[in-house]
């Protein structure tokens, strides 16, 4: 029976990462390119806030589920079978997430000297949400790379099984 359970837990993994991935692109290559091409900043700048909020919470979801999946498969593992792909495959998943911690902090130094508008704020200025809506796309098409490529590693590795 703990064959059985590995095997869930690495296709588990492997489709949380491909779901991460996805969700990473479609923040990158769909959503705010629609966001910058909204007439009022105001609007895009609440519209942004919530994509923001909403985004972080399920690509961390993701993080975590692929994450412990695939470490958790490489510990229930028999010795035989503990291929490494489980345990980089994991690492680039959290490596993803290197970007979203360095946009938090650079986002926080900026409002904290007053370069970037807060939420309540209720002047907002276009150029300054521009560039923190491009700085955003920036780090999730990062993520969207090294979550890809965990994603392609966790693929070729569930095939090298044999599953």
């Amino acid at each position: 029976m703990p064959g059985a359970t590995v095997v869930g837990l690495k296709f588990v993994g492997t489709i949380s990462l491909g779901l991460l991935t996805g969700v990473s692109y479609s923040l990158s290559n769909l959503t705010i390119p629609s966001l910058l091409g909204l007439p009022s900043a105001t609007t895009a700048q609440q519209t942004f806030s919530r994509l923001q909020a909403r985004g972080r919470t399920q690509l961390s979801a993701l993080t975590t589920v692929t994450t412990t999946t695939l470490v958790l498969a490489y510990a229930l593992s028999p010795r035989r079978a503990r291929h490494p792909y489980l345990l980089w495959t994991a690492l680039a998943t959290v490596l993803s997430t290197g970007g979203d911690l360095w946009y938090s902090a650079q986002r926080r130094k900026a409002i904290r000297q007053g370069n970037l508008p807060d939420e309540s704020d209720a002047f907002v200025n276009g150029e300054e949400l521009r560039k923190g809506m491009e700085r955003f796309k920036f780090v999730q098409t990062i993520r969207t790379g090294v979550a890809g490529l965990g994603f392609l590693m966790s693929v070729i590795g569930i095939w090298g099984d044999g599953f």
